[in-house]
């Protein structure tokens, strides 16, 4: 609905900037009436003269709506004042309107427009006297003719061109901002098998203590006090990982099958090893006073990481320095490298390929209310900054780690 409002008032722009060159034209064309002298064999400016000045300049005003009707009044108006034999020249409005047509309409209708202007303009000095006409008049008239409709046709191309160069560029800004969401979609999937992991290692804890527990119940009632705060503290943890999970979408028929254990920042030496063993050298700065995680940040960190170094595997190089540090509330994760080099030189830091890989850890951080910082180093290479909170979740998640190992 609001769209044709603006529409209209751009048509509305544009017929007034029509509307006020022709009313220049018709100014300038009375005013040569008025103050044009004839030579012998023209006439003096009459009421005739200023009467076909108005069909011969007005037509522009509307030669965008209908530019062959205005083209065939003005070329009318043009012979007849050409065949009067006034001393004042008319081909300017022809010129202008001219420009317009080809500016405005398709080819064919302009191609149509210069013949029928060539032919009137050829015609009008044919009848003019001898001594009135000279062949510079012929050269330049005709000239500015030839210039009227290439000016005009090289608008109408650079506008066409600069349509196309829009509509690309929608398009493309289109594919990519759906490269994007299929993107956030896949990590957002990806994730979700995560926290499955998580949350059915939970349900297995609770499935053993409270086997252990009814077992104990009458012969050991401490015992089954004991399997039954497990209970009370791995279904805290896994209601946590739920929350984290709304929003989080996954296709109903992508039920995951048996999984080997969920990845951790314990086993971060053997992911080291396997990229050594890959051909990447890999710096590992690991604090000695890291808490124990929460199962979930200890996942997204080594995903990270993993992501990270697989980045720089493909891009980057030729070693890579990982730091992880902690402090009281959060984990800090570290990756950068210091760029390829080749040809002496080493290569931009931004790579357009790890796009979705950023997205995705952005997007896992982001679960967790952490920050992310990705993007090029001043002296080449690129570096990955994530920091994790810590607090309000690792309490938790450490509780089940102390659950699962009491069953």
């Amino acid at each position: 609905m609001s769209s044709r409002p603006r529409l209209a008032l751009k048509w509305s722009d544009v017929n007034r900037r029509d509307a006020i060159v022709a009313v220049v034209l018709l100014a300038l064309m009375i005013a040569a009436i008025s103050s044009k002298a004839p030579a012998a064999g023209q006439r003096d400016g009459d009421a005739l003269a200023y009467g076909l000045a108005i069909p011969l300049t007005l037509p522009f005003a509307v030669h965008r709506r209908w530019p062959m009707a205005s083209l065939i009044l003005i070329l009318a108006a043009f012979a007849a004042f050409a065949i009067a034999n006034y001393a004042v020249y008319p081909g300017v409005s022809l010129f202008v309107v001219l420009y317009g047509i080809a500016a405005h309409t398709d080819r064919r209708r302009s191609a149509i427009a210069l013949v029928a202007t060539v032919v009137a303009m050829v015609a009008a000095l044919a009848t003019q006297p001898d001594h009135v006409v000279t062949s510079s008049d012929w050269t330049s008239s005709l000239l500015a003719v030839a210039v009227a409709w290439l000016a005009g046709e090289n608008q109408r191309s650079r506008r066409a061109r600069w349509a196309a160069l829009e509509d690309r560029a929608a398009m493309l800004e289109n594919e990519r901002d759906e490269r994007d969401r299929r993107a956030v979609a896949d990590e957002r999937l990806r994730i979700a098998r995560d926290l499955h992991d998580i949350v059915s290692h939970a349900m297995s804890v609770i499935a053993v203590q409270a086997g252990s527990g009814n077992a104990l119940l009458d012969r050991d009632p401490e015992g089954a006090r004991r399997s039954l705060l497990n209970v009370e503290t791995a279904s805290r943890g896994a209601l946590v990982e739920m929350r984290r999970m709304l929003g989080v979408l996954r296709d109903d028929d992508d039920a995951p099958g048996i999984r080997a254990p969920a990845p951790s920042m314990t086993k971060l030496g053997d992911l080291v090893a396997r990229v050594r063993d890959a051909g990447l050298g890999v710096e590992l700065h690991v604090d000695t006073d890291i808490p124990p995680l929460p199962t979930s940040v200890d996942l997204a960190a080594y995903r990270i990481v993993q992501e990270s170094l697989t980045n720089v595997m493909k891009h980057g190089g030729p070693v890579a320095v990982v730091k992880i540090s902690s402090s009281a509330t959060e984990l800090c994760v570290d990756i950068s490298d210091d760029g390829r080099q080749r040809n002496g030189h080493v290569e931009p830091g931004v790579r357009e390929s790890t796009r979705h890989g950023i997205i995705g850890m952005r997007e896992r951080v982001a679960i967790y209310g952490g920050q992310f910082e990705a993007g090029p180093r001043p002296g080449g290479g690129f570096r990955v900054v994530a920091r994790l909170p810590l607090d309000g979740v690792g309490g938790v998640d450490r509780q089940r780690t102390s659950a699962g190992g009491a069953g």
